[in-house]
């Protein structure tokens, strides 16, 4: 994939002036809702337009397994990827009831899962069977790296182009929170007790050991945080690279990129990397507890909507989130103006008389 190609344009600044001048003469006190005016307007910029949309939401849930699951880094073994891939595919997890419950499209991408998965409704777009694992040799190749990126880039086209007015990007893969942690700890170059947590659940003593895999790994690999593709190739996964793709994709054709938790977060930083102006088009929905969320969250420069204490992945966070952007479009389009309405607008500085 020749990244030098990929134009995404600029957010119209213009239509920030033109939408927040329409959202003071709503008939409501001015700022009187707060963040959801300043989403409005953001999505205004976005989607170069007055009146934005952000439904149907498109939701792409990337999957692939982790070599590095066998230094013992997490609390369920590699198998369950393939599990929950099934459990998707059969509508039973989290992201399937969220996204029926608000109209989404859904697609489930296996893009590295480390066994043979046939259903019709899966998209097979297998590059290897897992990474290898990082602790002793390279996660893939450059060329694998590269080969996920625009797999994810073609999904999100697709997806596009089948109607989604906003982006939603989940994945599924054990292991993936320390590799997460691994590429955070290149970028932000901090230390690594600072932005682990446990993931699906492992023990004290087992984070401890996470921590001490995590530091010889980006001591043998020796990834370049300037180099997108060199932090995948080495350390990276499957479905990161695949979400990263999916986002420069839906960045480049003005479509918001509702962004998920850590591992989603951590994605996205990979995108920025790629092309900066992908974070002009991100939405951070909600903040995660797991500890190197924040960090990330610094990075890439965004404030998140809510913090309910989520920690799932899949994309759950941000179909959670999402009626709270519907509600930013819907009162753009919907809400009466002072004048249409027939009411009187705030007493103005001029007209007051002692």
């Amino acid at each position: 994939m020749n990244y030098q190609k990929i134009s995404i344009p600029a957010v119209n600044q213009e239509m920030r002036h033109k939408v927040n001048h329409y959202i003071n003469t709503l008939t409501k006190p001015r700022g009187s809702l707060g963040r959801l005016e300043d989403l409005a307007i953001e999505l205004a910029e976005m989607k170069n337009s007055a009146f934005p949309k952000v439904t149907p939401a498109g939701i792409l849930v990337f999957a692939a397994d982790h070599g590095i699951v066998a230094e013992g880094v997490s609390a369920y073994p590699q198998a369950v990827t393939e599990q929950m891939v099934r459990n998707f595919l059969n509508g039973g997890a989290a992201i399937n009831v969220f996204s029926k419950q608000i109209g989404a499209m859904l697609k489930i991408i296996d893009i590295g899962v480390a066994a043979e998965i046939e259903h019709q409704e899966l998209v097979n777009e297998k590059v290897r069977y897992g990474t290898a694992n990082f602790l002793h040799e390279d996660a893939m190749s450059r060329e694998e790296a590269e080969q996920a990126i625009h797999i994810g880039y073609v999904q999100g086209v697709n997806m596009i182009r089948q109607g989604a007015e906003s982006l939603i990007v989940g994945e599924m893969g054990i292991g993936n929170t320390t590799t997460s942690s691994t590429i955070l700890a290149v970028l932000s170059n901090k230390n690594i007790n600072c932005l682990i947590g446990y993931g699906t659940g492992i023990s004290c003593e087992q984070l401890l050991h996470k921590e001490r895999v995590i530091e010889q790994a980006l001591i043998n690999r020796k990834p370049s945080s300037s180099d997108p593709i060199d932090i995948l190739a080495k350390v990276g996964g499957l479905e990161i690279a695949g979400m990263a793709g999916a986002m420069l994709a839906a960045a480049e054709n003005r479509v918001p990129i509702l962004v998920d938790g850590f591992i989603c977060t951590t994605a996205a930083l990979i995108a920025k990397l790629i092309s900066k102006r992908v974070s002009d088009y991100i939405v951070l929905t909600h903040q995660s507890i797991e500890p190197g969320h924040g960090t990330a969250i610094n990075l890439l420069g965004k404030n998140p909507m809510i913090d309910l204490g989520l920690r799932l992945g899949e994309g759950t966070g941000a179909a959670i989130a999402f009626p709270i952007i519907q509600s930013a479009t819907l009162m753009l389009s919907e809400m009466a103006t002072f004048t249409s309405a027939g009411i009187s607008d705030k007493t103005k500085e001029s007209e007051v008389r002692v």
